[in-house]
């Protein structure tokens, strides 16, 4: 916990002014206004004092110590303030002011030697360019922001100022209460790591929520996150989710790995619960903050309205949740309290003259069921329609063994009931699709709870091989690793290779040929060409000597026509394989959270569809399944229709030894096994092309 920010019992406005509209008066009266019950000092050289608070020229002609200080001087007077407030004896800093790292290069060398003062006499720093820092429990209102938030048990980080103040707004018109709110701003010294940490572990904060624009490590965030979330949930905004620009890659898995992609990856890995909007962002708070969660994805919908009843009903499936059947007894019984008329299946239609006593006879019926995990309440503005007594009528037979969110549909007619349930710490929704959207949000986040635990298999393979070859190749400046070498990287951590060799001439290729047996795969192997089969470098199923001195002779004669430039080292000559499903398994290493890990079918699947999974190593054999699992195409693994499937654990397999090489050896930062050819159960999967590329030594 940082103690000396969310709990001072001192503060002192370095920059407090006497004119309203000004950020030093705001600063100063909102630490006034919101009964902080600590000593509150004014300092500013040009007034004697301040709404009843006397001002002090300096820190130091106050002469006493200071817990925390809030800095709101032009930006020429800030370090000077901060040697003050050192001096002071405070243990936190917020730097209210702009015009810093964000105007330029000098602006980021005095964000850069304030903070490393700071540091150096381990003092935390919030900000610059901040909105600063709010904690109910303490009554401390140092912001800027317009007024004291209703006390409650969500806490807020933001990078974004404007965005906390949206955030404040958005809370108090749900009738949201908030823990403490958190303007990082630039982040100097304080991240959103250190307020993970400290969130995560306050007792007083149920939910956390956050807007984030970049990650300040990765390693650290995933490490932070993941104990946090372990606590309590955390719900993300993250914006900048598109690559304008992207540099291009050179395998499959660095094209179809986005500038996103990798913060997608680490926030499921960690359990962090992302908001793609605004508005998702606090449907998915509310529902946290009022609701337990829900311990499976049986979801009953109890309606008015036939067509809202079957948009949540699809919304449901879409979610990947199932429509509960309601038990028959507890069926029969709801029914002798329900119009012959009403409908006891899901939805559960209570009829569009429901009175109160109907909706809550229907959510007794719910709450009675084991078969159901939680419930969707569906109310449309009807002439005999009572908003708010239906609302009071719900809030009176919640249990609280389920979870239970409501969509009050309509405007005017609805909004006293929307009161009720806002005081009944009920969330409420304007559609269908947003409630179930938060319950599926709750399911996803409630199943990584009870997540088994993580057991990363090692694998035995001869490490010391590939070390040499890589060092080898890292000396001589050969970065693009040829499918020679990268198949020989795969063999030594337990890939199945095809029988092959490298030749040179036409001549050494029949021999090899000969030797390993008809029918045969000829590949160019050159480090300037990256899609052999485009520029006609492949030739598979060759069945004699004669077609053998063909081919070599006509793929040299294509490639130095097509690439005048490529170096070429020869042909690669192997065996053929048998048949099977075409994959793709990659890597691509992420410069914040290290290696990606792609799975994908071949062809169409990923050249037209992009239907990939990722996921950051090391991986366990479970989250290698749900990456399977996660892809559109996983039907073809299984096999439906008549079709046989194929080694689904082989495959899995395939990627956790990916992920053990590619976390031994970080020099790798893209590797492609492109296709790997996979068979039915009882077969091995065969490598049969591969590239990696290494990092500069």
């Amino acid at each position: 916990m940082l103690e000396a920010l969310f709990q001072p019992d001192s503060v002192a406005v370095i920059g407090a002014s006497r004119t309203p509209g000004k950020v030093g008066h705001d600063v100063f009266a909102n630490l006034v206004a919101g009964g902080f019950p600590g000593e509150i000092v004014a300092i500013n050289p040009a007034a004697q004092e301040i709404l009843g608070h006397p001002c002090y020229d300096t820190l130091k002609s106050y002469g006493k110590k200071v817990d925390l200080s809030v800095i709101a001087v032009p930006q020429g007077l800030v370090e000077q303030a901060v040697y003050d407030s050192v001096a002071a004896g405070v243990g936190g800093i917020i730097v209210i002011t702009a015009g810093f790292k964000e105007v330029g290069a000098e602006g980021a060398e005095l964000e850069k030697k304030v903070a490393r003062y700071c540091k150096r006499r381990g003092v935390r720093l919030v900000g610059p360019n901040c909105l600063g820092l709010i904690s109910t429990a303490a009554k401390l209102n140092a912001s800027f922001a317009g007024g004291m938030p209703t006390p409650g048990a969500i806490s807020v980080l933001s990078q974004s100022g404007a965005l906390c103040t949206a955030i404040l707004d958005l809370a108090a018109g749900r009738h949201l209460g908030l823990q403490s709110v958190v303007s990082i701003g630039n982040k100097a010294d304080i991240t959103e790591v250190d307020l993970l940490r400290s969130l995560g572990a306050d007792a007083n904060t149920t939910v956390i929520v956050g807007y984030l624009e970049d990650i300040s490590n990765g390693d650290d965030f995933v490490k932070a996150a993941e104990e946090a979330s372990s606590a309590k949930p955390v719900v993300l905004l993250k914006s900048g989710t598109t690559a304008a620009g992207q540099k291009a890659a050179a395998s499959h898995t660095g094209v179809l790995a986005g500038a996103d992609t990798a913060y997608g990856a680490a926030f499921k890995q960690s359990g962090i619960v992302r908001a793609d909007t605004f508005e998702q962002l606090f449907d998915y708070a509310t529902a946290f903050s009022m609701q337990p969660l829900p311990k499976g994805n049986r979801v009953l919908i109890i309606t008015n309205a036939g067509g809202p009843g079957t948009m949540a009903a699809d919304a449901v499936e879409k979610a990947g949740m199932v429509v509960a059947e309601l038990d028959r007894n507890v069926a029969t019984a709801l029914r002798k309290q329900l119009p012959a008329a009403a409908s006891v299946g899901n939805p559960i239609d209570v009829l569009g003259d429901a009175p109160p006593d109907r909706y809550a006879a229907a959510l007794a019926a719910a709450q009675d069921d084991d078969e159901v995990d939680s419930v969707v309440i569906i109310l449309t503005p009807q002439a005999m329609t009572k908003a708010p007594q239906t609302a009071r009528a719900i809030a009176e037979t919640m249990n609280g063994d389920k979870p239970v969110l409501v969509s009050f549909m309509g405007g005017l007619g609805v909004m006293p009931g929307r009161d009720e349930l806002a005081g009944a710490n009920l969330p409420d929704y304007e559609s269908p699709e947003r409630a179930v959207g938060a319950l599926r949000a709750m399911y996803e986040y409630s199943m990584w709870r009870n997540r088994p635990p993580r057991i990363v298999n090692r694998f035995r393979v001869h490490r010391r091989r590939v070390e040499r070859i890589i060092t080898r190749s890292q000396r001589i400046g050969r970065l693009q690793l040829n499918e020679v070498k990268s198949k020989t990287i795969l063999k030594a951590y337990g890939f199945k290779i095809p029988v092959g060799q490298l030749a040179t001439s036409a001549e050494e290729a029949v021999e090899i040929a000969e030797r390993i047996g008809y029918p045969m795969a000829m590949k160019i192997v050159s480090p300037d060409v990256v899609h052999k089969t485009d520029l006609g470098g492949v030739k598979l199923n060759v069945a004699n000597a004669e077609q053998v001195m063909d081919a070599f002779d006509l793929m040299m004669l294509r490639i130095r026509q097509r690439v005048p430039e490529a170096r070429i080292e020869g042909v690669y000559v192997e065996k053929m394989l048998g048949r099977g499903l075409e994959i793709i398994l990659g890597m691509n290493r992420d410069p914040q959270f290290g290696p990606m890990l792609m799975f994908g079918l071949g062809g169409i699947f990923v050249e037209v569809m992009k239907d990939v999974a990722f996921h950051l190593a090391p991986i366990t054999f479970d989250e290698a399944m749900q990456m399977l699992v996660a892809t559109r195409s996983y039907a073809m693994l299984e096999g439906k229709r008549g079709s046989k499937g194929v080694d689904i654990e082989a495959v899995a397999a395939g990627l956790q030894r990916i992920s053990q090489l590619t976390t031994d050896f970080p020099q790798i930062v893209e590797l492609d096994i492109n296709p790997f050819i996979v068979g039915e159960i009882g077969t091995e999967p065969v490598v049969a092309d591969a590239r990696m590329t290494l990092s500069a030594p």
